[in-house]
């Protein structure tokens, strides 16, 4: 974690408000985009951004945001690192285009040489690249299902996806991702997820049943014989940073090798340095056969990746896997420069660093407000959950609240959660001590007028 942040030596790294959230630019633009952008696509802060980099984000009014969401986890090494915007700018100035199906050129293979180095396990592998995380576990499902000869897929309550139609189905959450867009692809049946704070008896139940309990549902309920993958967030990322009991992960991998069943890691959110190892199985030496990747990839760009044991993803026939732009050269560059950025500034090490600054103050405030049940995460991925004190009620009122509370103090956080009530830090793994600090300081207060 650097006090100078990669990509922006020009931009202050400071917080800084000259207007109220949302200023009047930001209001016009508002606006135009009511009149112009169909009503479906949400967003958080209705600020509009002019200039982004290290750890903050810069409105068109001129406020300074401190960022504690990275795009979702996308800006890992920040909006503009340098080595991400020099590789784009040279890749734009030779090509942006020819398609890897009709014209294959090197950054492609480049980018898979890395996350055949990086991903968790050391056999043989292969990987395909496609354009945002939804594409990725979709190709994911259709490699197991073709290199295993089975239809079924086994996902988790509170699981996120994507927004297609097959990885809908594998969704858990209905508002606002599924309803009304039904009907839905079959043969994909959910079991209950490992969730410490909610499992029945808490997290001690939880570690000690909740392998034998998923398992033995999968068993009775679908057959293991008829399984093609489970796919499972090594931690669940929109349905609200749930962090499975040690020994969880490591088991149900065990049960799928033994069963000839994929074990599927969707690595979307969690992946590339967030938990503080390169990739969240890596935290128990967990080694799946196939690996998803998005977000933090690129450095903002399109980009997402299948990564498996080579005979799986080779299972598939030649025009099986591919799309027009996916692996297209220009995000590509941007990956190759992220991926760099990462290995010299070691960014692993730059998320546990957070962790240590930010986890002792989220448990300090859970110790003051009752209204905070849980405090959980790993790395640079934390949360808090809220509920109505004395109970496991979600308070999603109250997370709206802080939410709304940071906002309007300059510091963009998000929400999740199955019940819309975790609030979820997801800060740039370049962020300054001192940024990191301050925002802390302004959840701090939040909470104190909540």
């Amino acid at each position: 974690m650097n006090s100078t942040p990669q990509g922006g030596p020009s931009l202050p790294q400071q917080r800084k408000l000259v207007t109220e959230i949302p200023g009047p630019k930001s209001r016009e633009l508002l606006e135009r985009r009511q009149r112009s952008v169909a009503r479906g696509l949400s967003h958080v802060l209705p600020v509009f951004v002019a200039a982004a980099g290290g750890g903050v984000v810069v409105d068109v009014d001129g406020n300074s945001l401190i960022d504690f969401g990275s795009g979702i986890a996308v800006t890992t090494v920040g909006n503009s690192a340098d080595l991400v915007v020099d590789r784009v700018t040279e890749q734009v100035s030779q090509f942006t285009h020819t398609c890897f199906m009709v014209a294959p050129y090197a950054g492609y293979v480049e980018v898979c040489e890395q996350l055949n180095k990086l991903t968790p396990g050391d056999h043989d592998k292969r990987s395909a690249l496609f354009n945002s995380g939804a594409e990725a576990v979709e190709n994911a499902v259709k490699i197991a299902r073709h290199a295993t000869g089975r239809d079924a897929v086994v996902v988790f309550d509170h699981a996120y996806h994507g927004r297609t139609n097959l990885t809908m189905a594998m969704t858990a959450k209905n508002m606002p991702y599924k309803e009304g867009f039904g009907p839905f692809a079959g043969e994909v049946y959910r079991m209950p997820m490992a969730y410490p704070f909610r499992w029945p008896g808490g997290p001690d139940k939880c570690a000690a049943e909740a392998l034998d309990v998923i398992t033995g549902l999968i068993h009775a309920q679908v057959g293991e014989e008829n399984v093609a993958a489970v796919v499972i967030e090594p931690i669940q990322g929109e349905g609200g940073f749930i962090v499975p009991p040690d020994g969880f992960l490591p088991g149900l991998a065990t049960f799928c090798r033994a069963n000839g069943i994929l074990f599927i890691a969707d690595e979307i959110q969690s992946g590339f340095c967030r938990t503080g190892d390169w990739f969240a199985c890596d935290h128990e030496h967990v080694v799946p056969d196939l690996v998803t990747t998005a977000k933090g990839i690129a450095g903002g760009l399109p980009l997402a990746g299948v990564t498996g044991r080579a005979e799986m993803m080779d299972a598939v026939h030649p025009g099986g896997l591919g799309g027009t732009y996916g692996g297209n050269p220009v995000a590509c560059a941007a990956a190759l420069g992220a991926i760099d950025t990462m290995l010299k500034e070691d960014l692993p090490a730059g998320a546990r660093v957070i962790e240590t600054l930010m986890l002792p103050r989220l448990q300090a405030l859970a110790a003051t407000h009752p209204v905070i049940g849980d405090v959980r995460g790993r790395g640079a991925m934390l949360a808090v959950e809220l509920i109505r004190p004395g109970t496991l009620e979600p308070d999603a009122a109250a997370a709206a609240k802080v939410a709304k509370a940071c906002h309007s103090e300059g510091m963009i956080t998000l929400t999740c959660g199955t019940y819309g009530n975790v609030l979820r830090f997801l800060p740039p793994l370049v962020i300054s001590q001192a940024l990191l600090d301050e925002g802390m300081c302004i959840l701090e207060d939040a909470f104190a007028r909540l």
